[in-house]
């Protein structure tokens, strides 16, 4: 496959946003209220916050292409970028979202494996995300790939509180 990551830049909004908006609502459409949907992601991924979120120095964003094309896009914080402070030697996946198409084709990996290999750079100890208890594909996916379950966070949708487990994955430096 001819894979490709490329970080973003302020050029990169409207594509960003285009991505958030479709995989969010493809992923979550069916297990949240129309009126939650729409208030997540008019406060989530507005221009003016992902503007906000692509300029902060402790947040890097990549894309992923397969064959030219914009497959999804990963986003990693360190430092107070953290959504949950976990400590100067961690760094968070905070997105990991893949189009529909696109899915199952290992992009999913590829993009942990682009994360792993900036927090060895950065010489972090682990890694860490967090995600909804009831995504069971995805928190396998990470079981898979080493990650254990260490706590949980609230994660609002609209006015619904939601859980998320938090998954951490230690670092062999």
């Amino acid at each position: 496959m001819n894979i490709n990551i490329k970080p973003c830049t302020i050029e990169d909004l409207s594509m960003l946003q285009e991505i958030s908006y479709e995989t969010f609502i493809e992923t979550f459409k069916d297990q949240n209220s129309p009126e939650n949907m729409n208030t997540y992601l008019e406060r989530a991924f507005n221009l003016k916050q992902l503007e906000k979120e692509l300029s902060t120095i402790s947040s890097q964003f990549f894309f992923v292409y397969l064959k030219n094309e914009v497959a999804g896009y990963l986003k990693v914080n360190t430092q107070d970028a953290q959504s949950e402070n976990m400590g100067e030697d961690s760094l968070e996946i905070e997105r990991i979202y893949i189009r529909a198409k696109f899915q199952k084709l290992g992009l999913g990996k590829y993009l942990i494996n682009k994360a792993i290999e900036i927090a060895e750079e950065q010489e972090k100890s682990k890694i860490w995300l967090g995600v909804w208890e009831k995504n069971e594909n995805a928190i396998a996916f990470y079981k898979k790939l080493g990650f254990v379950q260490a706590g949980s966070h609230s994660f609002y949708v609209g006015d619904e509180e939601q859980i998320d487990f938090i998954m951490i994955k230690s670092l062999v430096l």
